[in-house]
């Protein structure tokens, strides 16, 4: 009875503490019998960790705060170093090449040579547009020179057979100027070539963006305007565009761009989002006011007498479920059904409860409209949830008897913020017997994880006097904290 009290409440306390302390001694415990394994150190000395095959390039260039050896698809973990150096050699080459792509996007809106790109074709600098456009616009014999610059550079100053290290030649000195100056060794150079992998990275991830918007909109800066040949621009300028998600159609449901299939499915949205704003209230109104008088006559039904929410629907006689359905139905073939097919606006039936003369209030009413009938379209959802699940129009979970949790949510260890926390269901079939066999396990483990941090924790500080083992000549302070303690006793 280590843990016990006169007090029910304070016991009741301990218990409940020592469950939470078992639980995080326990996810604690798995973490140092982890790194203790990895490192070889009680705790986890990362430069003890000699057999990660990534310590083979940890204080390679481009290592850099804040993620370090960045390999999430894990190709170095080969610790193939001629791999490495063939990767780092192809990221310095590509980083390069992409930082002049991103020069290339940016000086022509300021500076263009001066005279003319082609002779023979009388073509000028001036004239050649910015960005991917300009492709086509150089000559065959203009890209026939590009070909054998970079196969000269390639094979004849830069060959890969002569680099000391990735992506350093022999004949390139500072900013690849053939046979110039090199950069002295040290700190400063060291900083320089990280700074030239970084300058490489976003580079490469830069000049990616700018093809992309520059394809999608033929703009080397993409103005998102001249993106004509998207399906949805058929669609951005519609009402229920708003801020902050703009045109919102995740599943690509208009990525056709059909605007027959558009209009209905907008009219659908329209009605049932009126539909849902009607439900919403429904569920509001009758707690604070109800009609007097009788719903059903015959029934001798008062509207005080129908409950609120999905209970009332038992409670309506058939006569009324018959009249409700003719009034939808005449409602619907009279004024509602396929009307937008015949000229019509999805929406409009001939009642102009939302208008304005002035276009942009008329407009503004109109997105608030779809907006609120999204929202209430939500929010019944989630109310017919919890009114089926608890039997009130309001979700009191005290009545949600039928629940396999509830046999086990006044139990110990059901602490805030997660109350009672079974997010894999094994407590679902409510099975009493099975709870309790997986709750003394829970305690049992957490007792011992508990033992076990402490013996991680205080041989750090205090260790007994004297002899573990006489017989081997072994004291307790000669015995390593952790893992390799076992191999000691």
């Amino acid at each position: 009875k280590v843990l016990t009290s006169a007090e029910s409440e304070e016991k009741t306390k301990k218990l409940a503490a020592e469950i939470a302390n078992g639980r995080l001694a326990m996810m604690a415990i798995i973490g140092m019998l982890f790194q203790d394994g990895l490192t070889g150190s009680a705790w986890g000395d990362w430069a003890n960790y000699t057999d990660s095959p990534l310590r083979a390039f940890e204080n390679e260039l481009g290592v850099q705060a804040p993620v370090g050896f960045f390999d999430p698809l894990g190709l170095c973990k080969d610790g193939d170093e001629d791999a490495f150096k063939r990767r780092r050699t192809t990221e310095l080459k590509n980083g390069r090449v992409a930082m002049l792509a991103c020069m290339g996007y940016i000086v022509p809106e300021y500076f263009r040579f001066p005279g003319l790109c082609s002779t023979s074709q009388n073509l000028s600098f001036q004239e050649i547009p910015n960005g991917l456009a300009a492709i086509s616009k150089v000559p065959g014999e203009g890209w026939f020179q590009w070909i054998c610059f970079m196969g000269a550079i390639e094979k004849g100053l830069y060959p890969s057979e002569t680099m000391t290290s990735p992506g350093n030649y022999p004949n390139g000195g500072v900013l690849g100027v053939p046979n110039g100056s090199k950069l002295p060794d040290g700190p400063e150079k060291t900083r320089k070539l990280n700074a030239e992998l970084a300058n490489g990275r976003l580079a490469m991830m830069a000049i990616t963006g700018m093809w992309f918007q520059d394809g999608l909109t033929g703009s080397a800066w993409g103005d998102w305007s001249l993106y004509t040949d998207s399906p949805l621009r058929a669609f951005e300028g519609e009402l229920g565009v708003q801020a902050p998600v703009g045109y919102f159609d995740p599943l690509g449901f208009s990525s056709d761009g059909d605007a027959a299939t558009f209009k209905r499915r907008r009219e659908t949205e329209i009605k049932h989002g009126r539909v849902s704003m009607w439900a919403a209230m429904g569920y509001i109104v009758p707690e604070y006011f109800r009609w007097p008088g009788f719903l059903a006559p015959s029934s001798s039904l008062k509207f005080e007498d129908v409950p609120n929410g999905l209970c009332a629907c038992s409670k309506v006689p058939l006569n009324g479920w018959l009249q409700v359905v003719l009034f939808c139905g005449s409602l619907e073939a009279n004024w509602g059904y396929d009307k937008y097919t015949k000229g019509g606006n999805p929406g409009e039936y001939g009642w102009k409860a939302i208008t304005s003369t002035d276009p942009e209030v008329r407009k503004r009413k109109l997105n608030a409209e779809l907006a609120n009938g999204r929202l209430a379209m939500m929010a019944v959802t989630g109310m017919f949830f919890q009114d089926g699940l608890t039997g009130s129009a309001w979700g009191d979970w005290g009545l949600y008897t039928d629940s396999p949790l509830r046999a086990f949510e006044n139990e110990l260890g059901v602490q805030a913020p997660t109350g009672f926390w079974d997010p894999a269901g094994y407590s679902k079939d409510g099975d009493a017997a099975v709870f309790r066999r997986r709750r003394e396990t829970e305690l049992k483990h957490g007792r011992v994880a508990m033992f076990a941090t402490l013996g991680y924790i205080v041989p750090e500080y205090v260790r007994f006097p004297g002899y573990l083992s006489p017989s081997q000549g072994l004291e307790f302070k000669d015995v390593p904290a952790g893992l390799s303690a076992l191999s000691k006793v």
